[in-house]
This record gives C-alpha cells, sequence and structure tokens, in this order.
C-alpha cells in the first residue's frame, strides 16, 4: 500500500475514533438554552396567567411576558460532541454540571426546591403589587420547613403561626433565628405558636386566629462545620392573608425570577388604563414584600427568548445589567430596575414614547 493511501486510511481512522470516542464518552457539564416566555397579562394553556376575583379589575394590552430558561436533566450526561457544539452556539450556553445541580441534588430535589421558590416568589409579588396600590396586606411569620430528624420534627409543623420565642414576640422570620441562638446548644426554646390547622381554619371562616398554645423545644449543635450554633431544626418564612383572591397559573415553571413581571401583570390588572400602552415588554427578576427587585440567573437565554417572540424592551434587574449589555439582542433595549418603583416609572415612559431618558444598562 503506498505509503500516503495508508497515511490517509490511518488518519480517517483516527477521526473516526475520536468522533465516537466524542459521542460515547460523557464530560461532566450542562445545557442552557432560552425557554418560553409567557404573557403575564394573557392566557396560558387555555386560561389566564393572572386571575382576580373579589375586586375591580380592568382591561389590559400589549405584554408584560415573563421569561425562562431551559437545562438538561440532571440525570442526563452530555457527550464532548454535544458539548462542544453547545459552547459554539451562540444561544445555548454549557456550565459545568454542578453548576445546576450541586452537591450531587437529584433533579427530583431541584424541581420542589424550584417549586418552592415560584410559590414564594408569587406571595411577594402580590404583596409587593398591593403595596404599590396601598391596600392593606396582613402578614405573619411562619415555620415554613422542618428538617428531618431534627429536635422540632413532631413537635412544630410548616404553617405553625410563630407568635413569640421565649414570650418575646416576632416580627420578621430573621427574628426567630435570632432568637433560638441566644441559647447553647442542649436548652430549650420555648414557642408561642398558632397551630396550622387552627390557623387554615380561621382564614376558611375569615376571621383571626386566637388559640395559642406554647411548645417546648430542646435546641442542638449545628453541624454546619463552623461555629456550634444553637438550632432547632426550622427555617422561618411568612404568610399573608389578602382582602381579595389572586391565583397565578402557569404550570411547569419554577424559580422566583417571574416575581417582578407577575407584580406588574397584577398591578396593571388592578388599574384602569394599561401599564404598556400596547408595547411588548419583557423582563424579569425576583421581588421581596417590599418591591425590591433581586438579580437572577440565564440573563443572556432569557434575553434571546424574549427577543424571538418579539419584545421591544427588557426590565433587567441592576445587578445583571453589565452582563446583559455584553451581548445584547439586535432590536432589544435594556432597562436597569433596581425596584417595582423603578418598573412603573420605566413603563410610564415606554407608554408615553418619551425613551430617551430611560435607565438603560451598559457593560460598564
Amino acid at each position: 500500500m503506498p505509503r500516503r493511501t495508508a497515511t490517509m486510511l490511518a488518519s480517517t481512522l483516527m477521526l473516526i475514533a475520536l468522533l465516537c470516542a466524542g459521542v460515547f464518552i460523557p464530560v461532566p457539564y450542562a445545557e442552557m438554552s432560552p425557554g418560553p416566555t409567557v404573557n403575564t397579562l394573557g392566557g396560558h394553556d387555555g386560561e389566564p396567567v393572572l386571575q382576580i376575583s373579589g375586586r375591580k379589575t380592568y382591561a389590559t394590552s400589549g405584554h408584560l411576558n415573563m421569561t425562562t430558561v431551559r437545562v438538561t436533566s440532571a440525570d442526563y450526561r452530555m457527550n464532548l460532541v454535544e458539548a462542544v457544539y453547545g459552547w459554539l452556539a451562540h444561544d445555548n450556553k454549557v456550565v459545568p454540571h454542578d453548576t445546576l445541580y450541586p452537591d450531587g441534588k437529584t433533579e427530583e430535589e431541584s424541581t420542589q426546591e424550584n417549586a418552592e421558590e415560584f410559590s414564594q416568589s408569587q406571595e411577594s409579588a402580590k404583596v409587593a403589587a398591593l403595596k404599590e396600590l396601598g391596600i392593606p396586606v396582613t402578614s405573619w411569620v411562619i415555620v415554613s420547613t422542618v428538617v428531618k430528624d431534627s429536635p422540632a420534627q413532631g413537635r412544630l409543623h410548616a404553617g405553625d403561626v410563630i407568635k413569640a420565642v421565649d414570650g418575646t414576640a416576632v416580627k420578621e422570620p430573621a427574628d426567630v433565628a435570632e432568637l433560638v441562638t441566644r441559647h447553647k446548644p442542649g436548652q430549650d426554646v420555648v414557642f408561642t405558636i398558632v397551630p396550622a390547622k387552627e390557623q387554615a381554619a380561621a382564614e376558611k371562616e375569615k376571621r383571626a386566629a386566637t388559640g395559642t398554645r406554647d411548645v417546648t423545644v430542646t435546641t442542638k449543635a449545628s453541624d454546619d462545620g463552623g461555629e456550634k450554633r444553637a438550632i432547632v431544626g426550622i427555617s422561618a418564612g411568612t404568610d399573608h392573608t389578602f382582602p381579595f383572591t389572586i391565583d397565578i397559573k402557569l404550570a411547569d415553571v419554577g424559580g422566583p425570577s417571574a416575581g417582578l413581571m407577575f407584580a406588574l401583570g397584577i398591578y396593571d390588572k388592578l388599574t384602569p388604563g394599561s401599564l404598556t400602552g400596547g408595547k411588548f415588554v419583557a423582563g424579569t427578576g425576583t421581588i421581596d414584600d417590599e418591591g425590591n427587585v433581586g438579580p437572577i440567573g440565564g440573563i443572556e437565554m432569557k434575553m434571546v427568548g424574549a427577543r424571538g417572540k418579539g419584545a421591544e424592551y427588557f426590565l433587567t434587574p441592576a445587578d445583571n445589567c453589565a452582563a446583559a449589555a455584553r451581548d445584547t439582542p439586535e432590536g432589544l433595549t435594556l432597562v436597569k430596575v433596581k425596584t417595582m418603583d423603578d418598573a412603573l416609572g420605566a413603563l410610564g415612559d415606554i407608554r408615553s414614547g418619551d425613551t430617551a431618558d430611560l435607565p438603560k444598562c451598559t457593560a460598564g
């Protein structure tokens, strides 16, 4: 066999071997890509995204779209060819697998966590919108979760209202941890609570829960590797009673990043006129009860998804602005927001067409 032919054959076989290796050898990466974008003012799967009853609502127009990111599943292992293709694809992003699923977290655990964050973001969106409108919202501190095999298990339950710890009234979730950690491990803490079942019954009957009881829990030392703190094995959160019903209907979405857009959609439906003036506005950002907007992940994919559906303006958390401005899809204007007030002000400018002074994102 001529040397040249032999060399070409060997090279071809080597290439085939490398391609086979690339297809069959898994690599520790996962992929993010643009996900669906949904108009919070419109419908999804045949029903309105925002459903409000017990309060007058108003017609809306335009778009206030929340945005999402698709990710590969926890169990899926990319091969080298897929990873290289993802790195080269402009609209996708390949990241270390542990970035999306840290500490060996399963897909089920990640889904559950995202669902809880999504639920909390909905609650905060409702509170922020109603506070912006001056509509009173009743809030209280609750047991959010109870850790399995912790001292609190069987004594405290998710949904219990925490009125006081050791006789000191609590007003914020952070108060609970602060009061518990005043103790040394092994000491008792007395929680004054309204049991979850009684609280739920009171809410159903539109009355205030009145019965409280004291529950004593013995603390233990934390096992997080740092200074040994006294803990009981709960996390505290906030629950609310609203003066009318606000339901958010959106399946197969998780995480907290739609909070801002939900809050704006609720505000729009409860006020005369249109926040957008008929324009196509999309955006992202967490929101807390006070209307502060926080950063999110996957900003690049969310912008691509929004622009692909026709968005002209994109409400962007201030902390995401620099990254977003480095690779903005053509035709999309990034508007920097830190609070719900910022977003409402920007929407006023967009609605009027006076956009010269919009707070725009810069690469900085």
